[in-house]
């Protein structure tokens, strides 16, 4: 992986951290997810550790979960 992956639910705490994260680590360098529009990236997200959103999982496949959005079980519906 050569971007990190912002994971997120596109509710207003997911938003914020969208824009954030894409100014402090530049659009060319992250892919934003938004599970609202395709969850079928969800068990992509889940197998990389994501537990909740939003989260960022970085190239080295850390998973940075931010500021407590909502659980991938809520996600998922």
């Amino acid at each position: 992986m050569n971007k990190s992956i912002f994971y997120h639910a596109g509710c207003p705490v997911c938003l914020s951290a969208e824009h954030d994260i894409i100014n402090l680590l530049g659009e060319s360098n992250v892919e934003v997810v938004h599970f609202g529009k395709d969850k079928s990236r969800i068990p992509e997200a889940e197998k990389a550790g994501v537990k909740s959103v939003p989260a960022l999982v970085t190239p080295t496949g850390n998973v940075l979960h931010i500021n407590y959005g909502a659980s991938i079980a809520d996600v998922k519906g």
